[in-house]
């Protein structure tokens, strides 16, 4: 008796069965399994041919997904005075980005190589140190002569053979 009970709670009754609803929810199951037959029955009697994949060319024309790339814009869509603050949080983030991507550009455009800079360092001295010294100075260095004082020249006689 107790098994026959839990059998006649699933089964609904006559008149449930019989209400809209449920026969629209029947209706549908029923429509589904002959979807599903069908699929089967097609998928049997379909054939395929062994061809080879037909490799897609390339195409000559670029495609975008926006029009920003066409009229050369920055941001695709822009934001003034606080209309829309997450669109303009991502404005200067790209902004900021690309100022940065400029500074290091400029940065590597001047930087100087350690042997450039002892070269130049190397002229600089020199260039400053002739500022300073007079031209008795320079002439003396340009001949390899550091005498300061004034030698009297005499006649040399000449040595006898």
């Amino acid at each position: 008796m107790a098994n026959d009970r839990n059998v006649d709670k699933s089964k609904l009754s006559k008149h449930l069965m019989q209400m809209k609803f449920m026969q629209r929810s029947q209706e549908n199951d029923i429509q589904k399994e002959i979807e599903e037959e069908e699929r089967r029955r097609v998928d049997e009697t379909h054939w395929v041919l062994d061809l080879p994949e037909i490799i897609a060319k390339e195409s000559k024309y670029e495609v975008e997904s926006s029009h920003a790339v066409c009229k050369d814009l920055k941001f695709g869509r822009m934001s003034f005075k606080g209309m829309n603050p997450t669109i303009e949080k991502i404005m200067q983030s790209l902004v900021a980005e690309e100022l940065e991507k400029k500074s290091e550009q400029k940065e590597r455009e001047m930087t100087v190589s350690d042997e450039e800079m002892a070269r130049r360092y190397s002229t600089l001295v020199n260039t400053v140190g002739n500022k300073f010294t007079t031209k008795r100075q320079r002439s003396q260095q340009a001949t390899g002569s550091d005498t300061t004082k004034k030698v009297k020249r005499e006649f040399k006689k000449p040595p006898d053979e």
